[in-house]
C-alpha cells in the first residue's frame, strides 16, 4: 500500500525536524507530506530544503493560518489526486510517537479506519497534568454519548485512513477548523458503516513549542458535537414517525 503521512505545521522549526527525522527511520517506505500554514519561524522553509534532498517528503503551503481540519483537508486532496492509498494523520510536535506508526499500519488490512487511542487497554499519556487529561476525558465522553459511537477516544489525531473512506466523504461539507474536525471525522466514517478499530498509543505531552490548543477550538467541538448529535436524534425520530 502507497502510505502518505500528512503532519500539519504552524510554528513547528523545533520540533518537526525531530519528528521527521524519527518518522523516516520507523517506517522509510512511508512518504510524507508537510502542510505549513505560513509559519512566520520558518518552518514552511526548512521543509522545503528537506524536500528538495528528499524525494519522499513533500511540502504543501497554506497562505495563512486556518485551523487542523482545513490543513488535513487540504491534505487528503493532495493526496487522492496522487493515488496513496493510506493517509496518516501525525502531529508535528512529537507527541505522536512515529515508532508506533507500525501498531496503526498493521491493523489498516482490516479496517477503514484505525485511531491511535490513548484509553483502550496499553494506551497511556505520559507528562500530562490532570486538568488535561480530564478535558481529554471529557472530549471523548461527550461525543460518545451524544454521537452513539461506541469507541474510548474519538477525538484522538494520530490516525490512519483508507483512501476509499475519504472518497466517499463529502470533503467540502467539513467545517470543523479546530480539534473537533476528528470528532467530525469519526462520526462521518461511521455513518457510512466503515469498520473502526482502536489501537493503544502512549501519548507524550510535547516539550517543544506551543500548543495550539485554547479556549475557542474547545467551545467550537462542543457547539459542534451538540449540534450533529441534536441532527442525527431528529433524523431517527422523523424516521420512525414515518414507519
Amino acid at each position: 500500500m502507497r502510505v502518505l503521512t500528512i503532519i500539519p505545521t504552524y510554528n513547528e522549526i523545533e520540533s518537526l525536524p525531530l519528528t521527521l527525522g524519527r518518522l523516516r527511520t520507523a517506517v522509510p517506505s512511508s512518504d510524507v507530506l508537510v502542510v505549513d500554514d505560513g509559519s512566520p519561524d520558518g518552518t514552511g522553509d526548512w521543509a522545503d530544503a528537506t524536500a528538495a534532498e528528499d524525494p519522499q517528503v513533500h511540502v504543501l503551503h497554506r497562505a495563512e493560518k486556518n485551523g487542523l481540519g482545513g490543513a488535513y483537508i487540504a491534505g487528503f486532496r493532495w493526496a487522492l489526486e496522487r493515488g496513496y492509498e493510506v493517509l496518516v494523520e501525525m502531529d508535528a510536535d512529537g507527541s505522536h510517537q512515529p515508532e508506533q506508526l507500525p501498531r496503526l499500519l498493521e491493523k489498516v488490512p482490516e479496517a477503514d479506519l484505525v485511531i491511535g487511542s490513548r484509553r483502550v487497554p496499553g494506551g497511556k499519556m505520559v507528562n500530562w497534568p490532570a486538568h488535561r487529561k480530564l478535558i481529554s476525558m471529557c472530549g471523548s465522553l461527550y461525543p460518545r454519548l451524544l454521537l452513539g459511537l461506541n469507541l474510548t477516544d474519538i477525538t484522538a489525531g494520530y490516525r490512519a485512513y483508507r483512501a476509499s473512506v475519504l472518497q466517499e466523504i463529502d470533503l467540502d461539507a467539513v467545517q470543523s477548523k479546530g480539534y473537533g474536525f476528528q470528532v467530525d471525522m469519526t462520526f462521518r466514517t461511521a455513518r457510512l458503516g466503515r469498520r473502526i478499530v482502536e489501537v493503544p498509543i502512549t501519548f507524550v505531552e510535547r516539550k517543544l513549542g506551543e500548543s495550539k490548543m485554547s479556549g475557542g477550538i474547545i467551545g467550537e467541538a462542543v457547539v459542534n458535537v451538540t449540534r450533529w448529535g441534536l441532527q442525527a436524534r431528529a433524523a431517527k425520530l422523523r424516521s420512525l414517525l414515518g414507519r
